[in-house]
């Protein structure tokens, strides 16, 4: 549903009001940059050299800041993987490589259509070198999901038209299945692994492995080879920096793919470090999946902060905090449900991790359990800011340790220079507490969908799609997306309430909750529970639960027990997954 609201002259004139002005103020932006170390001092030829770089990649783009940092500072650490570590000018001169390379593999263009690649890889070094040499080459990169089915998959490269796939070997069943449908897609192997799995998602890091195709299909060489055989050169400036194609989540259909264009300018890169405190030149563990929006824009943040990037393939909730403690990051980048991953470990394994020199948790991406908040803030520190951010809007709000204690469900307040309002049906704004459209005013970087679909907008801001109310201290809440909420029996339902209430129950270890077709009611609450090890789950125990806390027509008629919920490879629960299964058992 579109909705064109109407303003006063005045509030359409400036649709961002003074938080945009408040991030236009030079000293607030020149104090920001100067206590994140962002601005310091540096030799005049490295600012020379910043300069360049920047020109010689076709100008700034979301990874700019690798050529950047590598005329800041070369001999700094730029990543650790499983591989090893890489300088920032080891990298940059990798990246340059690889960029000459594609350029000889996908040949001269004619016409303004630039060239087009797929990415898919797991988080490591193969990855953020095929990011920054897309970008110099001029061409668009489309960043797949590692948890694709063969169909989604294929038909994903199709539509976006992509030549290259630069992929990692494990994939290969996948690839066989693409190539197929699309016979002139060539693959370039990233990273190869001796024990491949098949696909799982970046959460479950113990799948078996499975044996495999023995060889990509259509395969013209390897990262590895192809960046040894161009060391030393460089593409041909490109005449503006390729984009990053960003995949929606795919939660309620298949993914879109959304544009980044050109970087975020120096004001929301300011409003970001003013509400997390990133620094200059320190580490930073990436554990959030790098092709999806959050943890791609870590990257990017990263590399424009010279902080040192440390990642692993696959999420392993232990292994993940002992990175953090072996390198002494200040940084933890993960999903929520990593988060709570964590917490779930023994009590016995948690007394073992001790890691002082974390100062902040960034999260974001979907629900974070209350318990998990507190419990790790109890036992870590004040150290977790959790962000509401969409694809196409970017980061929108921030919570911080002090809201989170507050008001653990909340998604925080809205960045400097980020206008988030609340609107009903008719494009009004709903008083304080009242449930309406999130819809948001700011510089997102979006360049629009690959496909013909387009993004509503209202009051000038766009639609986020989800549903969600601000309180009487500014501090945003979401309760879910426009397309979950239910009407039962003439009221409206949003299943997010619910979920946060049986996810308090001590039987609960995770929940979803939605919305099904009744013949007297219109709709209905279902409800879907995965039991904590060793406790039972009572169906009406539970539906009591909910009876005691909220009214009587948010109580879910039917409660599941299930083994496991079906998430993507960013941790969301997959609910148009559990509505088929309903469908499927009458």
């Amino acid at each position: 549903m579109t909705t064109t609201a109407t303003t006063s002259p005045a509030r359409a004139a400036s649709p961002v009001h003074a938080v945009a002005d408040r991030a236009r103020s030079a000293t607030w932006l020149t104090g920001v940059l100067v206590r994140s170390g962002f601005l310091g001092p540096a030799r005049p030829d490295r600012y020379l050299r910043m300069g360049l770089s920047l020109r010689r990649h076709g100008g700034p783009s979301p990874v700019s800041g690798i050529g950047l940092a590598a005329a800041r500072t070369p001999e700094g650490t730029a990543l650790i993987d499983e591989r090893g570590s890489l300088t920032w000018a080891e990298l940059d001169a990798r990246a340059d490589a690889l960029a000459a390379g594609l350029a000889d593999l996908l040949g001269p263009r004619s016409g303004e259509q630039p060239p087009r690649t797929a990415i898919m890889c797991r988080n490591h070094r193969g990855l953020v070198e095929s990011l920054a040499a897309t970008s110099r080459l001029g061409a668009d990169a489309i960043l797949l999901n590692t948890g694709f089915a063969g169909p989604q998959f294929a038909e994903v490269i199709a539509r976006e038209g992509a030549e290259l796939l630069i992929v990692d070997d494990e994939f290969d069943a996948l690839v066989a299945e693409a190539v197929e449908r699309v016979p002139r897609l060539r693959c370039l192997r990233a990273w190869i692994d001796d024990a491949p799995v098949t696909p799982d998602t970046a959460v479950t890091p113990d799948s078996p492995a499975t044996p495999h195709t023995p060889a990509t299909p259509n395969a013209v060489g390897t990262l590895e080879s192809v960046i040894s055989g161009h060391a030393g050169r460089r593409a041909p400036r490109p005449a503006r920096a390729g984009r990053v194609v960003l995949l929606t989540s795919g939660t309620t259909g298949t993914p879109k793919g959304a544009r980044r264009g050109g970087s975020t300018d120096v004001a929301s890169l300011a409003a970001i470090l003013d509400r997390i405190p990133w620094r200059a030149g320190e580490s930073m563990v990436i554990a959030a999946p790098i092709f999806h929006a959050w943890g791609f824009g870590q990257v990017a943040i990263a590399a424009t902060m010279s902080v040192t990037m440390i990642m692993r393939r696959r999420f392993d909730p232990l292994a993940t905090m002992e990175l953090v403690e072996r390198h002494r990051a200040t940084g933890l980048a993960v999903v929520p449900v990593m988060l709570e991953r964590i917490m779930d470990l023994p009590a016995s394994v948690l007394d073992t991790i001790d890691v002082p020199s974390l100062r902040f948790v960034t999260a974001s991406g979907s629900r974070m359990r209350a318990d998990a908040v507190q419990q790790f803030m109890n036992r870590f520190g004040e150290v977790i800011y959790n962000s509401y951010n969409a694809t196409e809007a970017g980061l929108i709000s921030t919570a911080t340790p002090a809201d989170l204690r507050a008001a653990p469900d909340t998604a925080g307040r809205p960045l400097v220079g980020t206008d988030v309002r609340i609107l009903d049906d008719d494009g009004d704004e709903v008083p304080t507490g009242g449930i309406g459209r999130i819809v948001v005013a700011g510089n997102s970087g979006f360049d629009g969908y690959t496909t013909a679909d387009t993004k509503d907008f209202a009051d000038r801001h766009m639609v986020s799609g989800d549903l969600g109310y601000l309180d009487a201290a500014g501090r945003l809440y979401v309760v879910g997306r426009d397309d979950e909420m239910i009407v039962s029996g003439g009221e409206n339902v949003y299943p997010l309430e619910v979920e946060q209430t049986l996810s308090e129950h001590p039987a609960v270890a995770d929940v979803a909750v939605i919305g099904v077709d009744d013949e007297k009611f219109g709709q209905r609450l279902a409800a879907f529970v995965v039991g904590r090890p060793e406790q039972a789950v009572d169906p009406g125990e539970l539906r009591d639960h909910v009876r005691c806390r909220l009214a009587g027509f948010k109580v879910p008629r039917d409660v599941h027990v299930i083994d496991e919920l079906p998430r993507n490879a960013t941790g969301k629960i997959l609910k148009r997954v559990l509505a088929d299964d309903l469908r499927r058992v009458g």
